[in-house]
């Protein structure tokens, strides 16, 4: 056993960590908010920010201090630990997250070169998903050397390709700032929403535990240690985010003389191609696949602990395979589809996860009653459960009016001023049953 790593250890993992969070949405949502935003790119970037980058650091520093999602969500009451952590590995593994990661790379780095009779067909995107996720299964068998392959090899081909792109873009200018789209009317809550629909603040939940599993494999068993090399990790991976962030989206403010893309892989395309022509694509392409690769592989990885121990039966390569498998199958059954299903779901459960951090973050000094917690969680999901229906034009005409009166809710984020009164509530409420346990006695 060891008490402590060498520099050289704590940074790999950091970049492990960097690796994780960077994946196919990460590339692509900076530039689309670029070239919404134009010259309110950095007030937007700045909403961006808060829960794209701050929110992700306070979900590892949660379970550096935690220890572990299980406890951190116990702390409501098991079942609703159980119902809920399974939900994000779900989401993440399954319905959203990883199977995006095969298709994204797909459509980036290699439906461009096909010609188009054959890139119209579903086989191609068949073939290159049956590789992208064998490859997913092998790097994620081996937890112990997820440190070495990932944060060694594919994040430096990751930052070299963005450097270089970005590094093109500075000496040469591609344009001025456009004017901000109407999406942008209102661009910090924009961007703040920007960010969080990334899914990083609930992935940092899950991948703080990969780093401390990742930690126990090299024989650092000391809860403090692994406390601070986890944080010191995670403030490392934020701190790349929020260059890279700052890269992309100056990237697609600067675009718009080359056209309004629809997305931002779109927008991406256009810069890269004008930039360094046909060459560029296929940079652009191996930026991509590393990146939706390291998400896959550490999200995989991560399920694979969490459900290999809900579920003895199965061990941890077994759950790992069937998830790749599911992966493959959902990424060439119609993702669009899938996606636009699981999307209400993970805005509905998204400030569940804010709570919990906060909260959580806020105990580390004072203790809090449980009523908070429950006052808090249900307060914000009254309100997010009804914005996921929304979403999935599923909207309940009569209390459409009602809604809208809400705080905040017009700009997406009409949980906020509800949770904080449902914690303020449960804190009264705490009283009261220390008042009436002190009567009983």
């Amino acid at each position: 056993m060891k008490s402590s790593l060498k520099f050289s250890e704590m940074f790999a993992i950091s970049l492990m960590l960097f690796a994780l969070f960077f994946g196919a949405g990460n590339m692509i949502f900076p530039p689309a908010l670029g070239q919404g935003a134009g010259t309110d790119v950095w007030i937007a970037l700045f909403g961006f920010i808060v829960t794209g980058v701050g929110l992700p650091l306070l979900g590892v520093i949660v379970i550096a201090l935690k220890g572990d999602i299980n406890e951190l969500a116990g702390r409501v009451h098991p079942v609703f630990a159980l119902v809920f952590i399974t939900a994000i590995y779900l989401c993440l593994g399954v319905f959203v997250s990883v199977p995006r990661t095969g298709t994204v790379a797909y459509e980036m780095s290699v439906a461009p070169f096909l010609p188009s009779e054959i890139a119209g067909q579903s086989y191609p995107l068949v073939i290159f998903t049956l590789i992208f996720f064998a490859v997913t299964f092998y790097l994620a068998l081996n937890p112990s050397k997820l440190v070495g392959r990932i944060g060694k090899v594919l994040t430096p081909i990751l930052l070299a390709v963005i450097a270089i792109i970005v590094g093109k873009a500075l000496i040469t200018p591609i344009g001025e700032f456009g004017a901000p789209t109407e999406a942008y009317s209102a661009p910090l809550f924009k961007g703040f929403i920007d960010g969080y629909l990334t899914l990083d603040g609930l992935a940092a939940l899950v991948f703080g535990n990969v780093v401390i599993h990742a930690l126990k494999e090299k024989g650092i068993t000391n809860k403090n240690s692994i406390a601070k090399v986890t944080i010191f990790a995670g403030f490392i991976a934020a701190l790349g985010l929020l260059l890279v962030y700052l890269a992309l989206a100056y990237l697609g403010a600067s675009s718009v003389s080359l056209g309004m893309g629809a997305n931002g892989g779109i927008i991406l395309t256009n810069v890269v191609n004008h930039l360094f022509g046909s060459y560029g694509t296929l940079l652009l392409g191996i930026a991509i696949t590393a990146a939706c690769l390291t998400t896959s592989v550490g999200i995989v990885a991560a399920c694979g602990d969490y459900f290999s121990s809900l579920l003895p039966k199965l061990s941890y390569q077994k759950v790992v395979f069937i998830f790749c498998v599911l992966a493959f199958m959902v990424a060439n059954l119609g993702l669009t589809q899938l996606n636009a299903l699981a999307l209400p779901i993970l805005i509905a459960i998204y400030p569940i996860g804010i709570v919990l951090i906060v909260l959580s973050l806020v105990e580390n000094y004072v203790r809090l009653p449980l009523a908070m917690y429950v006052g808090g969680i249900v307060g914000a999901f009254a309100i997010s459960f009804f914005d996921g229906l929304h979403n999935a034009n599923l909207q309940i005409a009569a209390l459409a009016p009602i809604l809208d009166k809400i705080p905040l809710y017009s700009v997406g984020i009409g949980w906020l001023v509800p949770g904080i009164i449902g914690i303020g509530f449960g804190y009264i409420v705490s009283k009261f049953q220390k008042q009436e346990v002190a009567v009983e006695k």
